[in-house]
C-alpha cells in the first residue's frame, strides 16, 4: 500500500478508532500498574522518570528513582548538585547524557521559571534533553494538556491498529501515526490516554512476538488482528551492524587503590572516569608499557579476563590485565579511588562492570600495592 492509499486509510479510520478510547480507559483503569511517579505525579517526578525510562527497563530504573529522589527531591536540587554525585546517583543506568541534560535542564527552569517545569508543550520542548515524546507524557500527565506523547510502544499499538505496513523510521510513517493518536486523544483525560497507550504496548501489544491479543481492550477494531497477522508489525528497516572494538583495559593498582582516567568532554561516556584502557589487545608485558608511560612501574602483570559491552552503534571486546605497582603521582586527567570512593562517590560506567565488580576484592587484597 502506497503512502497516500495508506493517508486515506488513516483519515477514514479516525473517526472510528475514537470508539476505542473508552474500553481503552477502562482496561487501563483495572490493569494499570503502580509505579511511583504515577502514585505522586508531580512534573518534576514524571520528567525525571521519562527521561530515566529511555533505553531502560521500568524494573531496572525502579530503585535508581527512588534514590535519585531522596537525594535530589527539587529542580532546584538537581540543578546545584556536583557533577560527580549527580553521575554517581546514575552509575549502571547508561546513557550519562541524560543525566547531564536533566542537570541542563534544571538549571534553565530554576534561572526562567522559578524551579518549577512550565506548563507548555512548547516550553517544555526547548529544553535541554526533552524531545517531543517527552515534552507531550509531562504537558499531558502532570498538567493535563491534550497533547499526544508517542513513543515506540504507541507507534507499535497504533501500527497494528491500522494495519499500517509503513516503516516507521520514516518521518512521513512516524507523522501518519502520531496523526491518528491526535484523533483518538481525549481532551478531558489525555494524561490517561497516553500512559494507557503505552501500558498496553509494554504489556499487551508486545514487540517482537504474537502479541496477546486476547486480553487486548482494542482487538474488536484493530485491523492489524483481522488482518491476522499483527506480530509482522510494525515495518522498520534494518539497523547498521555495530563496528565493534578491540579494547585492553588496564587494572592499575597500588596499596588498596586503583588508577581511574577521566574521559575526554565529548564523544562516548563523556566526561566519566573509567578504567583507563588501549585500543587493541594488547599481550600483559606490553600493557605494563603503557602503564609505565603513566608513571606506574608494575611488578606484577596478569590477564584479567575478557569483558563485552553494546553501545548503540559500537560493541567493546575487551581483554584486561591486571597490573600490580607501587604507588606513584598520575598525569593530568588521571587519579586514585580507594574501595570507599568508589562505592560512595565515583561513578564507573557500567562498560567495565566485568572488571569493576572485581574492584573490592582486588583491592582487599594484602599484595595489590
Amino acid at each position: 500500500m502506497t503512502d497516500t492509499e495508506m493517508e486515506a486509510k488513516k483519515t477514514a479510520d479516525g473517526r472510528g478508532l475514537r470508539r476505542l478510547v473508552p474500553p481503552l480507559l477502562a482496561w487501563y483503569g483495572r490493569q494499570r500498574r503502580a509505579f511511583p511517579w504515577r502514585e505522586e505525579p508531580t512534573p518534576y517526578r514524571i520528567w525525571v522518570s521519562e527521561i530515566m525510562l529511555q533505553q531502560t527497563r521500568i524494573e531496572a530504573a525502579l530503585p535508581y528513582f527512588e534514590r535519585f529522589m531522596a537525594a535530589l527531591p527539587t529542580v532546584a536540587a538537581l540543578a546545584g548538585a556536583e557533577e560527580d554525585r549527580l553521575m554517581k546517583l546514575w552509575e549502571g543506568l547508561g546513557y550519562y547524557s541524560r543525566a547531564r541534560n536533566l542537570q541542563k535542564a534544571a538549571k534553565v527552569i530554576v534561572a526562567e521559571y522559578g524551579g518549577e517545569l512550565p506548563a507548555s508543550y512548547e516550553r517544555l520542548l526547548a529544553l535541554p534533553g526533552i524531545g517531543e515524546y517527552t515534552a507531550g507524557a509531562i504537558a499531558s500527565i502532570a498538567f493535563g494538556l491534550p497533547v499526544p506523547a508517542v513513543d515506540g510502544n504507541v507507534l507499535r499499538v497504533c501500527a497494528r491498529l491500522l494495519d499500517d505496513e509503513g516503516d516507521i523510521t520514516r518521518a512521513p510513517v512516524k507523522k501518519r501515526l502520531r496523526d491518528a493518536v491526535c484523533a483518538m486523544l481525549p481532551p478531558e483525560s489525555p494524561g490517561d490516554f497516553n500512559q494507557a497507550v503505552m501500558e498496553l504496548g509494554e504489556t499487551v501489544c508486545l514487540p517482537n512476538t504474537v502479541p496477546l491479543c486476547g486480553e487486548c481492550p482494542l482487538r474488536g477494531g484493530c485491523l492489524g488482528r483481522q488482518a491476522g497477522r499483527p506480530e509482522r508489525l510494525p515495518v522498520r528497516s534494518e539497523k547498521k551492524a555495530r563496528r565493534v572494538e578491540r579494547r585492553t583495559v588496564l587494572i592499575v593498582l597500588a596499596a588498596g587503590r586503583v588508577l581511574l582516567r577521566r574521559r575526554g568532554a565529548k564523544g562516548l561516556l563523556a566526561g566519566l572516569w573509567e578504567l583507563p584502557s588501549a585500543e587493541g589487545w594488547l599481550t600483559p608485558e606490553e600493557a605494563a608499557a603503557v602503564a609505565a608511560g603513566w608513571g606506574a612501574e608494575p611488578w606484577k602483570a596478569e590477564p584479567a579476563g575478557e569483558g563485552k559491552h553494546i553501545f548503540s552503534h559500537i560493541e567493546w571486546h575487551m581483554q584486561g590485565v591486571r597490573l600490580d605497582t607501587p604507588p606513584f603521582d598520575p598525569p593530568a586527567g588521571f587519579r586514585w579511588a580507594d574501595g570507599r570512593q568508589l562505592r560512595e562517590e565515583t561513578a564507573l560506567p557500567s562498560a567495565f562492570r566485568a572488571y569493576s565488580s572485581r574492584l573490592s576484592a582486588w583491592l582487599r587484597e594484602p599484595d595489590a600495592g
